[in-house]
């Protein structure tokens, strides 16, 4: 018989309480030194500024601060026979609190605050960031060597240039300086002063509109030069104006709304964004980039577009031949007598004289008074040409009704053909076949001295004569535009 299984009684040992945990006094400091920091902010002692600067900079001690504060008392824990305390919720927040705002700071320190307003162009847009604005007025005055010719360097503010009545170059300074105080700014403003050095036959203006940093100095110079000298301007942003010169001119901008009229040389403008104005000029235009708005008028010399144009292109009495290419229209045509306007929807031009060679797409297109060959191709656009003095002419078009008019007593032979169309005629002489899929017109008016071949797909084709053509009612002053409606997803067109 076995002996029962007894379990064994262990006897009840109290154990001793735990020490009991200090409190951290690293939060509180921290935070100490925060505060500190930021009531001179607010008393002023500090510019919001330089407070972003030393916190960009210096996060790093707020944590290495904490790491000494908790190892000495971790060290004063164990001489005491107590227990640390520990980080804990609150401790381990604000620790991601400091290195995420950290970062995020420093990462903003490296920004170019003075190039971003460049490019948002508004500088009510961060009053705080960028500080108080502090204007000086300054003038430069010195001999202008015979024969020589003017470069302008301004990377931030208007540049006007005109005609002197003497042998002088004059300038007139119109600063702003952004600083947290008048000290601050009269120190940009010394570092800053604009210069004009002559060496040779060239005579420069640099408004030093970058001595001053992350400090934003804009400078706006009004030059008085002889009128015959020839001007090259560098901006980046701020517009420029050049009027009264017997010399070329050459100007590269950004951000610019660029003016220049009555010029006898040579004008050259390559830009990105804004608007160009060219008139009275007795030289050739050349002009690419990428540009909001254009208007050329008045030119005795050729035109020449390259780029491409956002909004609207303006043309009127250009004397030679006119180019212009960009990634949806490339035309050549001889003279623009009348005008011609162009935007994101339509090409209308009005007493044009060819060879008129213009390929489009998207885009609706009228030529009235139009003398000479004409060579047009289009797609998803009406086409409608009003000859003048007939030439031979060619027009190929897809998705859109192709219109041309005769001149009364002309004489051609036409080739037409149209599928998904049918063609009209104010001809007796000439053969209309309207099939069901496809429509053919042939034949000679007159002597049949110019050739008519159009081709067009989906849509109809009308052969007319200028007498029966209505005319065209005058186009009434555009009123003010309305704000379209906001557009997120949706870019602008490009001509």
């Amino acid at each position: 018989m076995s002996n029962p299984v007894t379990t064994p009684q262990y006897s009840q040992v109290p154990v001793p309480p735990l020490p009991p945990r200090q409190r951290s006094f690293a939060g509180p400091i921290v935070l100490i030194i925060l505060g500190i920091v930021f009531l001179l902010g607010t008393m002023r002692v500090l510019s919001v500024g330089k407070l972003a600067h030393l916190f960009a900079s210096y996060w790093p001690v707020l944590l290495i601060l904490w790491g000494v504060i908790k190892l000495i008392e971790h060290q004063q824990a164990q001489r005491h026979h107590t227990r640390a305390s520990g980080i804990g919720a609150g401790g381990v927040f604000l620790v991601v609190i400091i290195v995420v705002f950290g970062l995020i700071a420093n990462q903003m320190d490296r920004v170019n605050w003075s190039g971003l307003r460049d490019q948002i162009g508004d500088d009510s847009d961060f009053p705080n960031i960028f500080g108080q604005s502090y204007n000086f007025n300054d003038n430069l005055e010195q001999a202008f060597p015979a024969d020589a010719s003017l470069k302008v360097i301004d990377n931030h503010g208007a540049v006007s240039v005109h005609a002197s009545d003497d042998n002088k170059i004059t300038v007139v300074v119109r600063k702003r300086v952004s600083a947290d105080n008048q000290d601050d700014a009269d120190k940009y403003d010394r570092e800053s002063k604009p210069t004009i050095t002559a060496i040779g036959g060239l005579v420069t203006v640099d408004a030093k509109t970058d001595a001053g940093g992350d400090h934003s100095i804009e400078t706006d110079l009004d030059i008085s030069i002889p009128r015959k000298s020839t001007v090259s301007i560098t901006s980046r942003r701020g517009d420029v104006n050049v009027s009264g010169r017997a010399g070329n001119v050459d100007i590269s901008a950004q951000h610019s709304d660029t003016s220049v009229d009555d010029v006898t040389g040579n004008v050259k403008v390559s830009q990105e964004k804004g608007s160009v104005k060219v008139e009275q000029v007795t030289g050739d235009v050349h002009l690419d980039g990428r540009v909001n708005e254009v208007s050329v008028s008045d030119i005795k010399g050729s035109v020449q577009l390259d780029g491409e144009f956002q909004e609207s292109i303006k043309l009127e009495r250009i004397a030679k031949t006119v180019t212009f290419k960009s990634s949806r229209t490339d035309m050549e045509l001889s003279r623009i007598s009348g005008s011609l306007d162009l935007d994101s929807d339509e090409l209308h031009a009005e007493d044009v004289t060819g060879p008129l060679h213009l390929t489009t797409r998207s885009k609706n297109v009228r030529l009235e008074g139009v003398s000479g060959d004409v060579r047009l191709q289009d797609d998803n656009g009406s086409v409608e040409v009003l000859m003048h003095v007939l030439g031979n002419v060619q027009i190929d078009n897809r998705n859109g009704d192709v219109q041309i008019s005769m001149p009364d007593k002309a004489g051609f032979r036409i080739d037409a053909r149209t599928r998904g169309g049918e063609i009209q005629s104010d001809f007796p002489e000439l053969k209309v076949n309207n099939d069901e899929h496809e429509a053919h017109a042939s034949g000679t008016v007159g002597n049949g001295g110019s050739h008519i071949v159009i081709n067009n797909e989906h849509e109809g084709i009308e052969i007319r004569k200028a007498s029966a053509t209505p005319p065209v009612p005058p186009v009434p002053a555009k009123p003010a535009k309305a704000l379209p409606p906001p557009k997120t997803d949706v870019q602008p067109s490009e001509n």
